[in-house]
């Protein structure tokens, strides 16, 4: 038993002794070894809005990613933004992508739908920044 337990610290000693200079040699890579930099991959910038944002009303901060379909807006279940405001209609309103351009459409509401301080009566262009109030909610397109 004795003889087994000198063998083995024999081993870690020898093992701990060639460590350190292992280490030194991984340390610095061998210039064959060493690469370029990396530059990190440049965003492309988008020419569009690529959210709808709540800026009034109950749902303030929520945010939705914008994509290739459009967002329904309203009390039912089943629009992609829910509303519970008494002020909005089932499905009040719906904005959507047509020829790379945004548009809100009011879906028949009793209450309307809003550009600024105007009522909107058909489809009409939107551009980011510009609030669309829906009830007691406001939304914009959001870069």
């Amino acid at each position: 038993m004795l003889t087994a337990v000198a063998v083995l610290r024999r081993d870690l000693a020898a093992r701990n002794a060639v460590r350190p200079e292992r280490r030194r040699r991984s340390e610095a890579p061998a210039p064959q070894q060493q690469r370029a930099p990396v530059s990190a991959p440049v965003a492309a910038h988008s020419t569009g809005p690529t959210r709808l944002v709540v800026t009034a009303g109950p749902l303030t901060g929520t945010s939705l990613p914008l994509g290739a379909s459009s967002i329904l807006i309203g009390r039912a279940p089943s629009c992609t933004l829910v509303l519970d405001d008494d002020y909005s209609s089932s499905r009040h309103a719906r904005i959507f992508p047509q020829g790379g351009s945004w548009f809100v459409e009011d879906l028949g509401s009793t209450n309307g739908t809003f550009l600024g301080d105007r009522q909107i009566t058909g489809p009409t262009p939107l551009q980011p920044g510009v609030g669309v109030q829906i009830g007691r909610s406001v939304v914009e397109l959001q870069g």
